[in-house]
């Protein structure tokens, strides 16, 4: 699981949880495991709880939420919407960089690996973490989001000021619910900041849908730094 840093930050978010989610991650790392002796599965077995040796929960500032990992060979490292330098750029990505160029005004990063802004409290978390090769979504069912759900909720109830990028209608209906129920039960703290879009997915980056405006031109780095940058957080370098 990564280096001795990696694994205390996997216990830092792990250390309060209900028994059923420290049970359940056991139980889904060990049954990956034995799944890879008759499928291909990404990312790698040491990978998949990336997002979280990278981005201790003290440390966050923004939440990108994926779907689940690539799928094709070579892409998925553990961190949504990221790829190894030297990999060509998912379409998704592409117009995350887009969208960052238009916003900023700056060049976008030589490579897709966004491990870069994991290492500036960009906690960049896929809903599920695994999946099986050329099959997006197929292990949808496995059991992830008992611990990715606890994950999000976690975040809200951290006390500094977080801006949650929620790209698609999953990600948007997981953020807000999470918000609101925290507010409910007087568990939210610190300022939070939910910016919502469309996925930046090319059948859906340019259009409104479902309430969201479209994710081209929603402008979500400048607002993530501004918020940040009003409640005494440094902004990130995204470039």
């Amino acid at each position: 699981m990564g280096d001795a840093r990696g694994k205390a930050n996997v216990d830092l978010w792990l250390k309060d949880a209900p028994a059923e989610v420290s049970t359940k991650t056991e139980e889904l790392l060990a049954r990956v495991r034995d799944l890879r002796t008759e499928q291909t599965i990404y990312p790698a077995q040491d990978a998949i709880l990336r997002a979280l040796e990278l981005t201790p929960p003290d440390a966050v500032r923004v939440v990108i939420l994926g779907q689940d990992p690539y799928h094709e060979p070579g892409q998925a490292m553990g961190l949504s919407f990221s790829v190894p330098a030297g990999q060509r750029l998912p379409p998704s990505l592409r117009n995350v960089y887009k969208e960052l160029a238009a916003d900023l005004g700056c060049e976008p990063p030589a490579t897709g690996d966004l491990t870069g802004w994991a290492r500036q409290g960009v906690l960049l978390l896929n809903t599920t973490l695994t999946v099986r090769e050329h099959a997006a979504n197929s292990h949808a069912r496995l059991g992830w989001q008992v611990l990715t759900n606890y994950l999000v909720r976690r975040t809200v109830e951290l006390p500094q000021p977080i801006c949650y990028l929620a790209w698609g209608r999953h990600a948007a209906s997981l953020v807000t619910t999470a918000v609101d129920d925290a507010r409910a039960t007087g568990t939210l703290a610190g300022e939070k900041l939910v910016l919502t879009s469309t996925h930046p997915s090319p059948l859906s980056a340019n259009r409104a849908g479902g309430g969201l405006v479209p994710f081209m031109g929603s402008r979500p780095f400048s607002q993530a730094n501004a918020f940040l940058q009003a409640h005494g957080e440094r902004p990130i370098a995204w470039a």
